[in-house]
């Protein structure tokens, strides 16, 4: 690993952490409108965290996910590396579609299976991003951690609000 030296570089490292805040915009289109009206009428699961501590977690964890996406770019010669960040697009895309399937359509069920899907796919990202940069996979660790607790919530809602499935 080592930091960006030109440049191109700089940008390239730029267009990933833009890229993944990208990502949490988007999913924010379907989330704030939802969190006064539908979501604020859920039951809510134990553990849910207040409203206001997502933002932060979410802000920080798209910044990783850039910067590990860049170091993965870096190795882009690796066998390993297309894979790997063809993996980050598709859990990019999952996360978003998590926000829209659960705060858009409110379809619970649904819900828990993207999110599942996301883990899954979060998890081969790291497997893969290892293989060409073991930091870029550590990077995404806090990451895998809070959609593991993501999970639970998303399931949880699910189970609590039965006229939601």
């Amino acid at each position: 690993m080592r930091p960006p030296r030109t440049a191109v570089e700089w940008g390239v490292l730029a267009l990933f952490v833009v890229g993944s805040l990208s990502a949490g915009l988007l999913g924010s289109i379907a989330t704030t409108p939802s969190i006064p009206t539908w979501y604020a009428g859920l039951v809510r699961p134990p553990l849910n965290p207040p409203n206001w501590v997502f933002a932060p977690v979410w802000t920080t964890l798209y910044v990783l996910m850039g910067a590990a996406g860049f170091l993965v770019w870096q190795r882009r010669d690796h066998p390993a590396a297309r894979t790997g960040l063809f993996l980050f697009g598709v859990q990019l895309a999952l996360n978003i579609a998590w926000s829209w399937v659960f705060f858009a359509l409110h379809a619970l069920g649904l819900a828990v299976a993207v999110v599942v899907a996301l883990w899954l796919s979060i998890l081969a990202t790291i497997e893969r991003f290892y293989r060409v940069e073991p930091l870029a996979a550590y990077l995404l660790v806090p990451y895998i951690a809070w959609t593991s607790f993501a999970t639970y919530l998303t399931a949880a809602y699910w189970y609590l609000n039965p006229a939601w499935r």
